[in-house]
């Protein structure tokens, strides 16, 4: 689910936020740093389980109709199309998901079931909706295919859903696209054969993702005055008050990863940095970083101190 971006991002975020200094126990802040990865997959959870709130209200919906004291034949024979979608079954029964959603207790979409009532009736009135109902019955990949579009297309950009989000934890709105595109890609290649632990996907893609944070985090901080130095030394024609307080950490950042992480290509560090300094800094940002670390790079070649290991790594 979380990709080297990410990481850098929310990296990013606990520096920026660090009032220490190189001398102080940094236990707590890397805390904090886990702690806002980790907290990223309860977002996933959040979003999943909105699905089989929708599905529920669905048939909740489907009850009361039934019960009315005046009810139409359709109330009477309800098209059970939706409620019984092929894939919203499979999620609802994945034993692992199951397990996981049972100990998440960051939301209660009881209370908030104003947002899941938006969600159904922006669902149901919707063209997807009514060319997907005009029939009775569907195949798996109808099934799928309906679910794909109506999280892409009504889901994932409703605008209530995301100020109940920014509300709900103001570090999931950047944690939103990635695990919007998580979602996405796990509905696409969900079969009706799904194991147990397709739907509770790994937050880290392996331990080096998450000893890479730890150690971007640590590596930064540790070596700020050294770090601090280089940059000074490439920005003396720039007063320091102009530079922007986003971009000398995202340099600090660019400068340790290229000094002590010997696996990553130059090209990637560089580029991944520039993207970042795009979303999250001014729009110049993103030219001034490239001039600083180009000027870097050609240092640390001709110096010899630029250690990368494997082929194409420069």
């Amino acid at each position: 689910m979380l990709n080297r971006r990410h990481i850098r991002v929310k990296v990013m975020q606990t520096i920026y936020a660090f009032k220490g200094n190189e001398s102080d126990d940094l236990s707590k802040n890397q805390k904090f740093l886990l702690f806002s990865i980790d907290n990223m997959y309860n977002l996933y959870l959040l979003l999943i389980s909105l699905l089989l709130e929708v599905q529920k209200r669905a048939e909740d919906d489907i009850s009361k109709k039934q019960k009315k004291h005046l009810a139409t034949q359709e109330d009477k024979d309800p098209n059970r199309k939706f409620v019984n979608n092929e894939l919203l079954q499979i999620i609802k029964e994945n034993i692992q998901l199951k397990h996981q959603l049972e100990n998440f207790k960051s939301v209660d979409w009881e209370l908030d079931s104003e947002y899941v009532d938006v969600i159904f009736k922006a669902i149901i009135s919707s063209d997807l909706y009514k060319e997907y109902m005009k029939t009775r019955i569907s195949d798996f990949k109808e099934d799928k295919e309906f679910m794909v579009d109506i999280f892409k297309d009504i889901i994932a950009p409703n605008e209530k859903l995301y100020e109940y989000i920014e509300d709900k934890n103001l570090t999931w709105l950047d944690d939103l696209p990635t695990v919007n595109t998580t979602i996405l890609k796990l509905l696409r290649k969900a079969k009706p054969t799904s194991s147990d632990s397709f739907f509770t996907p790994k937050l880290y893609k392996d331990l080096d993702d998450k000893q890479y944070a730890i150690d971007l985090f640590k590596k930064t901080i540790l070596n700020q005055t050294a770090l601090n130095k280089e940059i000074e030394l490439k920005t003396q024609n720039w007063d320091s008050d102009r530079i922007a307080n986003v971009d000398f950490v995202l340099l600090q950042m660019a400068i340790c990863e290229l000094q002590n992480f010997s696996s990553i290509p130059v090209k990637v560090t560089i580029n991944e940095y520039l993207e970042i300094a795009k979303e999250y800094s001014t729009p110049k940002s993103s030219i001034f970083l490239n001039g600083i670390l180009d000027k870097l790079v050609k240092e640390y070649e001709n110096d010899g101190k630029l250690k990368k290991i494997g082929r194409g790594l420069m």
